[in-house]
């Protein structure tokens, strides 16, 4: 099974899904979203699988430094898709970490028990 692992390096939590992958013995890619970017149509593609509110992390440092304009969009109705996929692109910091991307699917954050029934 073709498994990657998408995020940042400097991220407790991707030590955490790395090391939980290697004890497992779960062979595995590694994507730096930061360094290398995400291409729009894996965006897309991961929002309709899951939903662009999953993958935005509003938790993150990144996100809560953004203006209120930028947070609320230009209509102050508040984030969609479009701006969400647009806000990820621009800050890849912005996307929830880790995402393992695996032919069953994707697992959005990392969570021991997800991990375990996906490879157990």
């Amino acid at each position: 099974m073709a498994v990657t692992l998408y995020g940042i390096r400097n991220c407790d939590t991707m030590k955490k899904a790395w090391t939980w992958l290697d004890q497992a013995g779960v062979a595995y890619g590694f994507h730096d979203y930061k360094k290398q970017g995400v291409e729009r149509a894996r965006l897309e593609g991961w929002a309709r699988q899951v939903g662009w509110e999953v993958l935005l992390n509003r938790a993150g440092t990144t996100f809560k430094k953004l203006p209120d304009a930028d947070k609320q969009g230009a209509d102050k109705q508040g984030i969609d898709e479009a701006r969400a996929i647009a806000l990820m692109l621009a800050q890849p910091s912005m996307i929830k970490r880790p995402v393992l991307e695996t032919e069953a699917g994707l697992l959005v954050g990392f969570r021991p028990d997800a991990y375990a029934q996906r490879f157990g």
